[in-house]
């Protein structure tokens, strides 16, 4: 009896439930707690028995049982009466939810929390959707302006299949992801994204010039201000690079494993990268010259007149086209076909930080769990981790 008392004072469910006995396993390192309503709803009969995973006690894995009272409603249907530990749908409590959270939140990886948790992987995976989803649901009553908003696209498959990723600039979280990155995909991104009244106080979006980007934005967020920031200029000028590098390592054996010296900024570079980094430029190589072009684009932000940097942009662009490398040049022109929204993201104070790293911790979590096959366990795992959304089961305190 003292033990049964022990376990009702401890779970604390409440004057409407009593732990009726517990019993212990050494054999399977586990606790049953059985747990009976004894509350004055007049009882019309009980569900079948229901097993719930609690928190574990020492190193036994602990579990609820209950059969959950039926009553008659005054239109004469039988609903059940659901116990004040967990939700109706699930078979396991809400503090052993709010564990599982907390855990994937500090580990960012679902089979590590299975193993400390001594659960399956389909629990934690359930708990993450679950999460994320809540989550979401509860952005829409937010009350707060977004004025800064971003779109970018993650591969999550091999065969070139894309996500489209709408983040808050400003706040540093990601607001919604969507499969694909049609026109209606892209659409659809910015309607679920952002409620009506946030859409209308959007002033700028940022994104790489994909068509359906722009078409997109311009039809749900007319009046915001297209912006291609520094981010995916720099990123083009990049995948440039690394096409001429490719190219021309097949004649030039001191190009092999100079991917990360090229790419990288110089004052990231290590002694190694250096070493290789200042051979590869003293040869004259036109990677070497793909390379002084992306520096000397990057110069171009440093000034904040429009007129000013429509000048110096367009002796940038003509400096390009005399290089003679093709690669280059074919960023270049895209550039110039796309320059209003070039021009704005060189006068733009908004800074492509926060972009950056998004999109970094997006590729993080696609190393961690090794690629995600189903759209929708990437859509979860970035809002759950990246949305910065109330993940927390209210009952869970």
């Amino acid at each position: 009896m003292v033990t049964e008392q022990f376990f009702e004072l401890l779970l604390n469910f409440g004057a409407e439930w009593k732990v009726r006995e517990v019993e212990s396993s050494s054999e399977t390192d586990e606790v049953d707690i059985y747990v009976e309503y004894i509350g004055t709803a007049k009882v019309y009969d009980y569900a079948p028995p229901r097993r719930w995973r609690h928190l574990d006690i020492v190193q036994y894995k602990t579990f609820i049982n209950a059969s959950l009272p039926r009553v008659k409603t005054l239109e004469g249907k039988v609903k059940t009466l659901f116990p004040p530990w967990a939700d109706k749908n699930e078979r396991h409590s809400y503090l052993f939810e709010k564990a599982v959270i907390e855990i994937l939140l500090a580990t960012m990886n679902q089979t590590q929390t299975m193993k400390l948790m001594r659960c399956s992987f389909d629990i934690v995976n359930r708990i993450l959707h679950n999460a994320s989803e809540r989550g979401m649901e509860r952005r829409k009553e937010e009350k707060g302006t977004i004025k800064r908003v971003g779109i970018d696209e993650k591969s999550f498959r091999k065969g070139h299949r894309y996500a489209s990723i709408l983040s808050d600039t400003e706040g540093g979280r990601v607001l919604e992801v969507e499969e694909h990155r049609t026109k209606k995909a892209c659409g659809k991104l910015l309607e679920k994204g952002l409620t009506q009244e946030q859409r209308k106080e959007i002033e700028e979006i940022s994104m790489d010039m994909w068509e359906w980007f722009r078409v997109a934005a311009e039809e749900k967020i007319p009046q915001a201000e297209i912006v291609h920031d520094k981010f995916h200029l720099i990123k083009y000028l990049n995948e440039a690079i690394d096409k001429v590098r490719r190219r021309e390592v097949k004649e030039h054996e001191e190009l092999k494993d100079s991917r990360y010296a090229l790419l990288k900024n110089e004052e990231n570079l290590t002694e190694k990268q250096r070493i290789k980094f200042e051979l590869i430029r003293k040869a004259n190589f036109e990677v070497s010259r793909a390379w002084e072009a992306r520096e000397n684009f990057k110069e171009i932000f440093k000034n904040k007149s429009l007129e000013e940097s429509e000048i110096i942009f367009e002796e940038w662009h003509q400096a390009v086209k005399s290089s003679g490398i093709n690669e280059v040049i074919k960023v270049a022109e895209m550039f110039a076909n796309h320059l209003r929204g070039v021009l704005d993201a060189m006068i733009s104070d908004v800074s492509n930080a926060i972009a950056e790293r998004l999109n970094g911790k997006i590729q993080l979590l696609k190393s961690i769990g090794r690629g995600y096959r189903k759209f929708e366990n990437f859509r979860s795992a970035i809002l759950f981790f990246y949305g910065k959304p109330d993940l927390f089961p209210l009952n869970s305190q």
